[in-house]
């Protein structure tokens, strides 16, 4: 019997931590190259990228910066490159919608709802910070409402559905899961979707195992064999609940996005580390990490030749 392929999504920097965190986050365009590339060297089939303003470090959705690092990473790998449209909860949609929408990737990110975006706990772990922006960034946050209406969604889904572009279409709630599935009734949205069960943001839903097979049972009910799940589990959670999407039949995602760590008390010196990690985990179930190729046909991509960089 051959072995089930488990896709492996790399987060490679996100908009969550600030660089004061951790001096392995990548942040100028060479280490987001690196990151990648070492990512899928170590086995991730998909590398998930924001941006980052390269003297400072905060987020950025300007494609002039997305420009100085994606054909790079196209030029020496055939990883799955997928763009957010997340941006930062800072943002406007019109703002984080620009690089999807110029580079055309096989797949970007999209969020399923409204919700509070809770990153103020931060402070109590991280003291010392080297740019004015990430205090505040983290501290008002508990005033922070991160935006996608029902218009938001809709006006990514059909500004990017001439470019072929499929989205992990990220869930931090079982009422996102409801929301997608109203996407689909529209035929805004269609199979084989990659749903992304996102776990332990404050504001989401929680990283109890309960809560992981209550989002599992939920789509199975939505979206029967339409769908492909997929896992991310924040900070500490990472790795547990990637192992548990893994032996529950789902797909994984890790990367410095989520999590800085890769151990207790121990910062992860790379995003590989990460993929390296839950591939063992992987490996040890008796699974086998999905090469590009296969999530390219898992998911249906257009292929990265027809994207726009």
């Amino acid at each position: 019997m051959a072995q089930r392929k488990v896709i492996i999504t790399c987060a490679v920097t996100g908009a969550i931590h600030t660089p004061s965190m951790s001096p392995y986050l990548p942040v100028t365009p060479q280490e987001i190259v690196d990151a990648a590339l070492g990512a899928a060297e170590a086995g991730a089939a998909i590398v998930h990228l924001h941006a980052r303003d390269p003297v400072n470090g905060k987020p950025t959705q300007d494609p002039a910066v997305f420009r100085q690092f994606l054909p790079e990473i196209k030029r020496r790998s055939e990883v799955v490159v997928n763009i957010t449209t997340g941006g930062a909860p800072t943002m406007g949609v019109q703002e984080r919608l620009q690089p999807a929408l110029q580079f055309a990737p096989e797949v970007a990110s999209l969020n399923m709802g409204s919700m509070n975006f809770g990153l103020y706990e931060m402070l109590d772990r991280f003291k010392e910070f080297r740019h004015d922006w990430e205090r505040p960034y983290l501290k008002n946050s508990d005033d922070l409402i991160f935006r996608n209406t029902f218009r938001d969604i809709a006006h990514i889904l059909e500004s990017c559905a001439a470019n072929g572009t499929r989205f992990e279409i990220e869930c931090y709630d079982t009422a996102h899961l409801y929301t997608a599935a109203h996407f689909v009734d529209r035929g805004l949205i269609k199979a084989p979707f990659l749903i992304q069960s996102v776990f332990g943001l404050r504001g989401g839903v929680g990283p109890h195992p309960e809560d992981v097979m209550h989002m599992r049972r939920t789509a199975d009910r939505l979206f029967g064999d339409a769908y492909v799940w997929s896992v991310l589990g924040a900070g500490r959670n990472q790795m547990p609940i990637a192992t548990l999407s893994a032996a529950m039949g789902g797909n994984v995602r890790v990367g410095l996005e989520d999590s800085l760590w890769d151990g207790p008390g121990r910062l992860a010196e790379s995003n590989a580390a990460q993929v390296r990690r839950i591939r063992a985990v992987l490996e040890a179930l008796s699974l086998e990490p999905a090469t590009p190729a296969e999530a390219r046909q898992i998911l249906a991509l257009k292929g990265r030749e027809a994207v726009n960089f």
